[in-house]
């Protein structure tokens, strides 16, 4: 029997309600990495493959038409801007300042300090190779004003008052300087700054993340159950192992497509084994039963185990050989072991469905 309409209705011989478990709560980094591949981890999944940061300097001719008449001041003229009177000098966000005129990196706020000046203050550039120090006997005094390297832009004095371990304060004019907020670094070409925010712990790496596809009748029940078992990150309902390349809801209850009514499931490995994973697989429906869960009957609802990677695949087997010799199921486990393939999300309407009905149609629930 396949459900129908729409929100679809089921109708079960069983109408037992999901057993309670401990609702999931991730958190925490992952110790076996380091900074560097933690910068890395955040980087990756803010960034596209070519989000890299082109330090190509405003062309001279376009400058006066595209900084602002303080930027062009500042950075063409060897202008300085009123002190308290300027975008960064109480700016305590962290992040990375830039070159106006070329986006070059130059100073991060992990080196700002509050001077009192009225400018923002550092006590070291991101990297002195691109700073260029030349002497000042403008106003009578002698002084060393910072250029950037790459577009020649002035940028302030530097002073040897700072705080240590340098004792150097650059003093710069926050119109020569683009200020990135650390969440957007990746985003725009800067990932290979990160290192330095990881170390001085303002950035947690991502948990470790595995995928499951997992099939065992309605998903709706099963995605209920599973999305309540603590180290599981996200579920999403769908279609998986048929032969037919976006399949409606329609198509795969037809029983032509192949397709099983399916759950991915991603989950943090260092909280949740594959293993663990499918020892709750096994106990929230019946695998014994070919191609139906209670009145559910086809195809589409069969139980089967999509596994990711070879050694999901001996994992699996190895389970569901242990639950067949378990006793606990009367009838030989009939449990598909295939390899994954193409998994397609099902409608909006069906993902989260019972978070958006309670009380809706349910064949699953927690076994013992």
């Amino acid at each position: 029997m396949n459900k129908k309409g729409a929100p679809p209705m089921k109708h079960c011989i069983l109408s037992l309600s999901a057993a309670a478990v401990l609702v999931a709560v991730f958190a925490g980094c992952n110790p076996a990495n380091s900074a560097r591949e933690a910068a890395e981890i955040f980087a990756d999944q803010a960034r596209g493959p070519d989000a890299t940061a082109k330090f190509t300097p405003i062309p001279l001719a376009e400058r006066k038409k595209k900084l602002g008449s303080e930027q062009y001041h500042v950075t063409q003229e060897n202008g300085t801007e009123p002190a308290f009177l300027n975008a960064y000098w109480h700016n305590k966000k962290p992040g990375l300042y830039v070159d106006i005129v070329s986006g070059e990196p130059l100073f991060s706020s992990l080196a700002k300090f509050d001077s009192g000046t009225g400018w923002p203050s550092f006590t070291k550039p991101v990297d002195a190779q691109r700073i260029v120090e030349r002497t000042d006997n403008s106003f009578g005094m002698g002084r060393t004003e910072v250029r950037s390297k790459t577009a020649n832009s002035h940028l302030g004095h530097v002073f040897e008052d700072g705080p240590g371990p340098t004792h150097l304060r650059y003093c710069i004019n926050s119109a020569s300087l683009r200020f990135i907020p650390m969440e957007k670094m990746a985003a725009q070409g800067y990932g290979n700054y990160l290192e330095p925010f990881v170390r001085a712990d303002l950035i947690k790496p991502s948990p470790p993340r595995e995928t499951a596809i997992l099939a065992g009748g309605c998903f709706w029940g099963m995605e209920e159950i599973i999305r309540n078992i603590p180290g599981v990150i996200k579920t999403t309902v769908g279609y998986s192992g048929g032969t037919v390349t976006n399949p409606t809801y329609e198509m795969v209850c037809s029983g032509t497509t192949g397709h099983a009514e399916a759950v991915r499931v991603v989950f943090d490995p260092s909280r949740l084994s594959y293993e663990q994973l499918l020892g709750y697989f096994f106990r929230m429906h019946d695998p014994t039963t070919l191609n139906q869960q209670h009145n559910d009957i086809g195809v589409q609802y069969r139980s089967a185990i999509f596994y990711t990677s070879e050694e999901q695949r001996q994992i699996a087997e190895r389970v569901k050989a242990q639950v067949d010799k378990s006793g606990k199921w009367e009838r030989p486990i009939t449990t598909e072991i295939t390899k994954a393939s193409a998994f397609y999300p099902a409608e909006a309407y069906h993902q989260d469905y019972l978070q958006k009905h309670p009380g809706g149609y349910n064949c699953h629930y927690l076994r013992g």
